[in-house]
């Protein structure tokens, strides 16, 4: 339900924030459209989670162990075979402020990103096609999903505490690739994201059309000179 979809907005620069953990909008606003939130590739749902109990701190956890049945199921039908959950706030996380400072570096990873807000707030940054920040503004009971490739980037807000719950297909790998000190820009990921979300619809298929039409061409003159041996 498009309403349930948490808010969002367009952030000013970066050059003119002075608290990452503000809400950080023009003025006027410029709101962010779940229309434009899903054409960035962003899906979203709305979980239960004032019901049930979840643990503060639990690495690993195992996803099979979910009390609700809606997250159970979501679990299986996208195929999450792993999970942790953490929490975000000085009294509960050694190294607060640096882990706070690393999460907001701008990055990619190579699969999908997946986070259930278990309790407190937090701010998702990602990038939309004209490589400006959209701001997310999650709250408990948000589960989001950020495609493979994405450039994105993650703070609590003036509340310092977010308590969530971060899945992953088979193995996990939480390492970031980093915009602004590797070759992000060039990385597989990166570039199949460019392909699915950046590039025009009308482009995509062309440059399929066009491929198909070679490997077309390369089969005729592959049976023309089978032809040309036979004679």
């Amino acid at each position: 339900v498009d309403e349930d979809w948490p808010e969002a907005w367009h952030m000013i620069d970066d050059d003119k924030v002075e608290n990452q953990k503000c809400e950080n909008r023009f003025s006027p606003n410029r709101p962010c459209d779940v229309k434009a939130m899903r054409d960035l590739g962003l899906q979203y749902w709305k979980m239960d989670a004032d019901s049930f109990t979840w643990p503060v701190k639990s690495v690993p956890w195992d996803p099979k162990d979910s009390p609700d049945p809606r997250l159970a199921a979501l679990r299986d039908e996208r195929g999450y075979s792993y999970a942790d959950i953490i929490s975000i706030h000085p009294d509960l996380l050694p190294g607060y402020d640096t882990h706070v400072k690393n999460f907001f570096t701008e990055h990619i990873h190579d699969a999908e990103e997946i986070r259930y807000i278990l309790g407190g707030s937090g701010f998702f940054d990602v990038r939309d096609l004209q490589d400006k920040w959209v701001r997310v503004h999650v709250k408990k009971g948000d589960l989001m999903t950020l495609p493979e490739g994405i450039y994105h980037r993650f703070t609590v807000d003036e509340t310092n505490y977010t308590h969530a719950m971060r899945m992953f297909i088979g193995v996990p790998c939480w390492t970031p690739i980093n915009r602004h000190t590797e070759d992000a820009d060039n990385h597989p990921s990166r570039k199949k994201y460019v392909c699915l979300y950046c590039m025009p619809k009308e482009l995509v298929g062309q440059d399929e059309s066009a491929e198909g039409g070679d490997k077309k061409k390369q089969k005729t003159s592959e049976e023309k000179s089978d032809e040309e041996a036979k004679a």
